[in-house]
């Protein structure tokens, strides 16, 4: 038995064309403006946004219907990701070089801001539909809804700044890496094992609820002409996810982030209003400030955000997927709303989103990388009950238990 997705409608050529245009124009002002590794990062970017689209990769949806029935592709696809993920960046970050450029990985605290960050965060996930990468993502997919939950997203990360001095002043165990604290292959060990573990039990909870797997997604296409116009199996995604974050790292010199673009685009609009953001403590930080005062075609991360929305705009120009629905229920505006400013307020505390924290943190071997995940697949339990409330039709139970 397989699954196979709906016909996708007539493809018309204006989605892809517009964003082919606007990568080439991106592109070219950056060329001119900044330099070629720019330039580079912003293709990464892109190539993001088409792997997280064509695979339909969304971490928000991969949980919760986990949470709710018990299916766990979508987590298994992650752990294949992070997989390969530490395969490749534990000897680099154990080296500190990259190709002959020095790296580093997303390394942080793990205390009281990244659990209360990340429990937020991931109700966040639920009542916004999306995380960091998947609100960029399905916004530049089309997904008018998402443009919502990204302004508040924004919103949201920048009201955190004003607060994050308190927040970082609790407790908190300082910045761990398991690279360096254990050795490259004693993590690796440690990270694999753990990998398999938590995908062993998805399978063992998946079997025991359904009696078998669930088929994965057929397409009528097949080779050249399925990698470009979709859908992906989830282990493309995967792989695809990996190494791009691994050439992200080569590049930029560190991981794949997203969320502090979102802070920085907020706070450049609130002072362009009048608001005093440079004397706010987070903005008063060296690198903070740095960013806060350059222009924002210089800031990595503002880069490869705008390449993702743009990859994930000429997907789904190919893939004949792009079409904007304007007429939005008021009580999933609403959700958009509260989801995107819970989204915001928690990536900041916790140190990053999804991506920055989950992904990249536990890619660089961070012990809050693992702290995040399971405050935020609390926040996602919880997020799952409240979903009904908002979106009509859905259903109000959430599995606690593999029953």
């Amino acid at each position: 038995m397989t699954t196979s997705l709906a016909a996708a409608p007539a493809r018309k050529p204006g989605a892809a064309l517009i964003a082919a245009f606007l990568l080439l124009f991106a592109a070219m002002f950056l060329l001119s403006s900044v330099g070629v590794r720019q330039v580079l990062l912003l293709m990464v970017g892109a190539a993001l946004g088409l792997t997280l689209y064509h695979a339909a990769f969304g971490f928000t949806s991969a949980w919760r219907v986990f949470i709710r029935e018990r299916r766990g592709a979508g987590l298994r696809a992650q752990m294949v990701m992070l997989a390969i993920a530490v395969v490749l960046f534990f000897p680099a970050l154990g080296a500190g070089t990259l190709f002959g450029q020095p790296v580093t990985g997303l390394v942080a605290p793990a205390g009281v801001s990244v659990v209360f960050g990340a429990f937020i965060f991931g109700i966040g996930m639920q009542m916004g539909g999306g995380c960091a990468s998947g609100t960029l993502f399905t916004a530049g997919g089309g997904n008018a809804r998402m443009l919502v939950t990204l302004l508040f997203f924004i919103i949201g990360s920048l009201i955190a700044t004003h607060h994050v001095d308190w927040w970082f002043s609790l407790p908190s165990f300082p910045a761990t890496s398991i690279v360096k604290s254990f050795g490259v292959l004693p993590a690796l060990a440690l990270s694999l094992a753990v990998f398999a573990l938590i995908a062993f039990v998805t399978l063992r909870l998946e079997k025991r609820r359904h009696g078998q797997l669930e088929a994965a997604v057929t397409s009528e296409h097949v080779g050249l002409r399925r990698f470009l116009h979709g859908p992906w199996p989830l282990v493309w995604g995967a792989i695809g996810l990996a190494l791009l974050n691994y050439a992200t790292l080569a590049l930029a010199g560190r991981p794949w982030g997203i969320t502090s673009a979102f802070a920085l685009w907020g706070a450049k609009v609130a002072g362009s209003l009048g608001v005093d953001v440079g004397s706010w403590a987070f903005w008063q930080m060296p690198a903070n400030a740095k960013a806060l005062a350059a222009p924002v075609w210089q800031d990595i991360t503002s880069v490869m955000d705008i390449g993702i929305m743009i990859g994930a705009l000429l997907a789904a120009g190919l893939a004949g997927r792009f079409a904007p629905n304007l007429k939005i229920p008021a009580r999933s505006l609403l959700a958009a709303v509260i989801g995107g400013l819970l989204l915001g307020y928690g990536s900041r505390l916790a140190y990053g989103c999804n991506i920055g924290a989950y992904f990249s943190g536990i890619a660089s071997g961070s012990l809050h990388g693992w702290l995040w995940l399971v405050a935020a697949y609390v926040g996602n339990v919880v997020g799952v009950k409240l979903r009904p409330f908002f979106f009509v039709g859905e259903r109000p139970q959430v599995a606690l238990t593999g029953c």
